[in-house]
């Protein structure tokens, strides 16, 4: 009697808990679908889609490749998606992509190549620029080069004539002074021989003086 009672309530008892666990799995199973629920159809086909979770259910339209949709929840083979018309269809999963379509990405990678191609040109014109300045620098230091080493050829032709016109003026000098010494030397010889005639004529007229004075005496 007892277990006849007691064999309703358990059995109300277990649907109940196998009812709640089936909403907490469901509503665990929704919030880890929520925190990414953007899904993309495949870009290789346009699909079909249906009223329920099997291809039993009917055909109720079809989503175009790279269609945008929501993706609500998935059972078995299926997933649930709301289209942005707002109708909630069953498409298989396996025609479902976590990754924007072509046609969606087309005008970012269009976008990406636009501004890879600015800064590409900004760095090329950059480039241009700095190479222009150094060519620029390098002709200004080509030409001071130039100048210094012509102002440097005019110097060493100036310092070689002027070491050849030394050459010749200490030659000159050279030859003013051996004759200068020549001259010095004839002019001495010169005195010392009148001081030597004067020296031997000078005693003689002497004694010849004396000589005539004795006589006049």
């Amino acid at each position: 009697m007892f277990l006849s009672r007691l064999a309703p309530f358990s059995s109300r008892t277990l649907g109940a808990c196998m009812l709640l666990g089936s909403l907490l799995g469901a509503a665990s199973l929704h919030a880890e679908e929520s925190a990414s629920n953007q899904r993309w159809v495949s870009d290789s086909l346009n699909t079909y889609v249906r009223s329920g979770p099997t291809d039993g259910y009917r055909i109720v339209g079809t989503l175009t490749s790279g269609q945008k949709v929501e993706l609500l929840r998935t059972q078995g083979d299926y997933s649930q998606v709301r289209s942005e018309g707002g109708n909630a269809v069953w498409i298989p999963s396996r025609d479902l992509q976590s990754v924007p379509g072509q046609a969606e990405r087309l005008p970012q990678l269009e976008q990406q190549v636009a501004d890879l191609t600015a800064q590409l040109k900004g760095i090329d014109d950059t480039w241009k620029t700095r190479v222009q300045g150094m060519q620029e620098t390098l002709d200004s230091r080509k030409q001071l080069i130039d100048e210094l080493q012509a102002a440097r050829g005019a110097l060493d032709a100036e310092l070689t004539t002027t070491r050849s016109q030394l050459r010749d003026a200490q030659a000159q000098l050279g030859e003013e002074q051996q004759q200068v010494l020549m001259r010095y030397m004839a002019y001495g010889g010169s005195i010392a021989g009148a001081g030597l005639l004067l020296g031997l004529i000078l005693p003689t007229m002497l004694r010849v003086r004396r000589k005539r004075n004795d006589q006049w005496v």
